[in-house]
């Protein structure tokens, strides 16, 4: 039976601040106290504090700017998409199976939300959706992939249809990942491009028209060219050596 490993001073400390954090109501962006406030507060060494501070900062709880102190960081999912992808940095085939699963994952949460974006764009008319929609045709008819665009209009809808702050953060954490492995497994792009350009303009004016069968249609439209890129690198053994960082 393995023994349980003692938290250690910093530990310690790094749990001091998340608790100060949380009692004051300290929000991303707020200033904490300095090394020597929290010292003297949590009454712990300088050397547990500064060990503290380092850690929190490379788990974005608390952003560090020198020369200006530190502060509540955006806690973002970051951390998490950093492992995932040095993971996949050492296991190429496994960074290939990852990024299938971000895709099916990402896929589910439109079909998810799909009923939420029809109910709350019926009806109306988003000229800022459109004149993504747009962008997107035109980076495809050149044969380019557009992956700001795309990623604004998936976040566009998710903000409007949800409000849900954990959906964006996660879809956010989806769409890091999604960048990292495609340009980590140099995946071409698809030869359907247009397809996929054309499928976000139909699931936006099927939303519009409150349309959800037609709708979901097209949310499985604009991944099935990815999803055929994939499926003919994994069943053919495609999926390079990692890049070099």
């Amino acid at each position: 039976m393995s023994r349980q490993r003692r938290p250690s001073a910093s530990d310690t400390a790094a749990e001091m601040i998340r608790d100060l954090i949380v009692q004051r109501g300290l929000r991303p962006g707020d200033l904490l106290p300095t090394e020597v406030e929290l010292v003297e507060e949590l009454a712990v060494s300088r050397s547990s504090v500064r060990e503290a501070i380092r850690k929190l900062d490379a788990l974005d709880i608390v952003d560090v700017r020198h020369g200006h102190g530190t502060f509540v960081g955006a806690v973002s999912l970051r951390p998490l998409v950093d492992s995932v992808t040095f993971r996949s940095r050492i296991d190429a085939r496994g960074a290939l199976t990852t990024l299938e699963d971000i895709v099916e994952v990402r896929r589910a949460l439109d079909v998810g939300y799909g009923r939420q974006v029809v109910e709350a764009l019926a009806g109306t008319h988003h000229e800022d959706l459109h004149g993504l929609v747009a962008e997107m045709v035109e980076h495809a008819e050149r044969g380019e992939p557009f992956p700001q665009q795309d990623r604004a209009f998936h976040a566009a809808l998710m903000e409007r249809a949800t409000g849900n702050r954990l959906g964006e953060h996660l879809l956010s954490a989806f769409w890091d990942l999604h960048t990292d492995l495609v340009q980590l497994l140099q995946v071409p792009v698809p030869a359907r491009i247009q397809r996929t350009a054309e499928a976000h303009g139909e699931m936006l004016r099927a939303a519009e028209a409150g349309d959800l069968p037609a709708y979901l249609a097209a949310v499985d439209e604009h991944y099935a060219p990815l999803i055929e890129v994939l499926e003919t690198k994994s069943a053919q053994g495609l999926a390079p050596e990692p890049l070099a960082p």
